[in-house]
């Protein structure tokens, strides 16, 4: 019996129309991206283990996928780890190696093992598929691209500033008008963690946090409580929860709350300087928000948090995000070395382009003359114009078999091919070619120029 064919859950095929569309969204963050200057690299697709785990929290550290040793990998295992059947201890026994679970931290690998030939400061981007063993939903995949972009070896805020520009000119070129860039800077949720006596217990404080807008605020207080958070601290928690109004007047509010926190008020100072700026520049068709409740959960951000959201008319999660990370690196012995990046979810975009329906209605070229095949003489005839069609950047193709004109025909209309090249006998003898519209039904016979000439016309 035939195998039924099938696909891993959270992966996808895609057809000719969504590559192209995909296509359309890779080639604009492209152009954006060394527009302002960044220089492409590429990654290995899986990494060894010690370089990924250990770098995203415990919650982060469970989606990575592993990959089995090769060859007889038990016969390498920890015989005590197999006989308890615990997997947590046997895994590092059987598995040396990971898929990329993001492209930051591969980045920061190869920062340190690249850094006598990078000049510094140095903004690198970089487009490829990431994975994770994530439960798979609307947004949400096993498999995905990434499109990030970073800067190394500077500590100034104008990155910052820079990144909020990438983001704005990026979904205006998309047509994606309405996305809100929300800001926050983990100096800041340092010093909320210290006011309220969590300073140890910073990463459960934050990653509860950052679950605000999923579960709501009780339940984010029970986590907090459940994480040996005091009651007492979280009920001085109790103004951000409902922390309004405009940037300027939360960065007032946030001075009061964290007067005694020196932590929080640089990051205070980080986050003026910024919205200063961005004041000044202005952006084309996105919103800069102050978010005090983005944590984005993740070890390694130091300052700046980055998080997009989609136009409120869609419902979808974060479309992009980032922020800074001064500390990175030295995970792998290169000390002082700032870094700051964000990165742009494809799919995501992907959805929402489609929902809203802003896919440009060209963005799936699609070949726009087919000849019709009657037999060899006919087809190598058809060929040599097919060449000066290609060269004058048309598309064009031959249809390979000699088969019934009722057939060709109809395979150039489930195509939505525009025009079809006739070629028979007197087309040859008078070194001509009939053009017929497909939409019109027209047709005219034409020099090898002229139907040049028609067809781009």
């Amino acid at each position: 019996m035939a195998q039924k064919p099938s696909i891993p859950k959270g992966t996808r095929d895609f057809n000719p129309e969504q590559v192209a569309k995909r296509n359309y969204i890779f080639n604009t963050i492209r152009n954006a991206f060394q527009n302002f200057g960044f220089q492409p690299i590429e990654t290995p697709s899986f990494e060894n283990s010690s370089t990924l785990m250990g770098k995203y929290g415990d919650e982060g550290d469970r989606l990575i996928f592993k990959i089995l040793n090769s060859g007889d990998f038990l016969s390498k295992a920890n015989a005590e780890a197999y006989a308890e059947k615990d997997s947590t201890k046997i895994t590092s026994s059987i598995s040396e190696k990971a898929l990329r679970y993001d492209l930051t931290v591969p980045f920061a690998r190869y920062v340190v093992q690249h850094q006598n030939e990078i000049e510094f400061p140095f903004k690198r981007y970089q487009i490829q598929p990431v994975w994770r063993a994530d439960r798979p939903q609307k947004g949400r995949f096993r498999e995905f691209y990434q499109c990030d972009a970073d800067v190394v070896g500077s500590q100034s805020l104008w990155q910052e500033v820079e990144f909020i520009q990438l983001y704005d000119t990026v979904f205006s070129a998309l047509k994606l008008e309405g996305v809100t860039i929300k800001i926050n800077n983990r100096k800041i949720l340092s010093g909320i963690a210290e006011v309220i006596g969590a300073s140890d217990k910073l990463i459960d404080f934050t990653v509860a946090l950052d679950k605000l807008d999923k579960i709501g605020e009780e339940k984010v207080k029970e986590e907090m409580l459940s994480k040996g958070i005091s009651e007492e601290g979280i009920s001085k928690l109790q103004p951000l929860f409902g922390l309004s109004g405009t940037f300027e007047s939360q960065i007032e509010s946030l001075k009061g709350i964290l007067s005694t926190s020196e932590e929080g008020l640089k990051g205070i100072e980080e986050l003026a300087f910024i919205d200063t700026a961005i004041s000044e520049l202005g952006l084309s068709t996105a919103t800069l928000q102050l978010d005090v409740t983005l944590a984005r959960g993740l070890n390694y951000y130091t300052g700046a948090i980055f998080e997009v959201s989609a136009p409120k008319t869609v419902q979808m999660g974060s479309i992009g995000g980032g922020g800074r990370y001064d500390d990175l690196t030295g995970i792998f012995g290169l000390k002082d070395v700032s870094g700051v990046g964000i990165s742009f979810g494809l799919d995501r975009i992907y959805l929402v382009l489609e929902e809203l329906n802003l896919f440009p209605e060209t963005v799936s070229k699609n070949v726009e003359v087919l000849f019709i095949n009657f037999g060899d003489k006919e087809a190598l005839f058809s060929l040599k114009a097919i060449k000066a069609l290609r060269a004058a950047g048309i598309n064009a193709e031959l249809y390979p078999d000699a088969a019934k004109m009722k057939k060709q025909m109809n395979h150039a209309n489930k195509r939505e091919i525009p025009f079809v090249v006739l070629v028979g006998e007197q087309e040859i003898a008078s070194n001509n070619y009939t053009l017929k519209n497909m939409k019109t039904g027209d047709q005219d016979t034409l020099s090898l120029e002229a139907l040049v000439e028609s067809v781009k016309g």
